[in-house]
């Protein structure tokens, strides 16, 4: 009978724990939570980065209450969502969300304000993955790009609802589609608002975007600058607006550079 009693001990020790380290589908972050807890509603983290390992593939990282929740790398599928509440990140002196995931992986990111504080690398710099989806997002004083796409296989982007400014290093700008030698990128942009950065959407080789009901203005250099050197970049451009951009609204240059524009004024 004591030996019965011993062994089933064991047993529920080891459930526990395995419990313990599974992760969930959904888990939060809060201004006052600590990353040693389990990322749930009533015990929250505080850090995207320390929610991130406790969250399943497919799963949904949410924002309880205002704060600054940290820069963060992301290796899998996964959303993070702040709505109704600022879902901070302050990335001084580094990328603010680097995405380096598989290809079948999609990651969404919503309702975020990424601050560089003119020291920022980039907003957001993806690396690999299926497709990025960015909405409801402002990503601001970076010292390259608000976001840097640079897929080394094809990949899609998504920006909408979305205000990327104030980047003014001096190879950066507001948004950038810049695929590998072996990358693909296919983008969308739908009411994004690229103003005072040095440049405001650069497209080069392999990158193809369409824009509409989007705004680019005050750019340092030139609003959109679309330049191949050896393959197909494009932009087609409709129903938006090109405002005071300091060089011209549109360049495009190489051989194998297009642009198109519809139902588009350029001042």
């Amino acid at each position: 009978m004591i030996r019965k009693i011993l062994l089933s001990c064991v047993i529920g020790g080891f459930a526990l724990a395995a419990g313990a380290s599974a992760q969930a589908t959904r888990t939060w972050v809060s201004g006052v939570g600590d990353d040693a807890n389990p990322c749930s509603r009533t015990a929250p983290c505080k850090t995207f980065a320390g929610a991130i390992s406790k969250t399943a593939a497919q799963g949904e990282i949410s924002v309880l209450d205002p704060g600054g929740f940290g820069a963060v790398t992301i290796t899998k599928s996964i959303s993070i969502v702040a709505e109704g509440v600022e879902g901070g990140i302050l990335a001084a002196g580094v990328n603010g969300v680097i995405v380096n995931a598989a290809a079948t992986d999609t990651v969404t990111l919503r309702g975020l304000t990424i601050e560089g504080a003119n020291t920022g690398v980039n907003g957001i710099r993806f690396l690999a993955g299926g497709a990025l989806h960015v909405e409801n997002c402002k990503i601001e004083r970076f010292t390259g790009f608000g976001i840097s796409f640079e897929p080394g296989a094809a990949s899609q982007l998504t920006v909408s609802n979305t205000i990327v400014s104030n980047n003014l290093g001096a190879s950066g700008g507001g948004i950038l589609l810049r695929p590998g030698a072996a990358g693909a990128a296919n983008a969308t942009f739908d009411g994004v608002v690229a103003s005072f950065n040095r440049i405001g959407f650069r497209i080069e080789d392999r990158g193809k975007a369409t824009a509409r009901n989007s705004t680019v203005s005050n750019s340092t250099t030139f609003g959109v600058h679309v330049k191949s050197v050896a393959a197909l970049a494009e932009l087609n451009l409709s129903a938006s607006q090109l405002a005071n951009n300091a060089s011209a609204g549109v360049r495009s240059e190489g051989a194998l550079a297009m642009v198109r524009l519809s139902d588009t004024s350029v001042f």
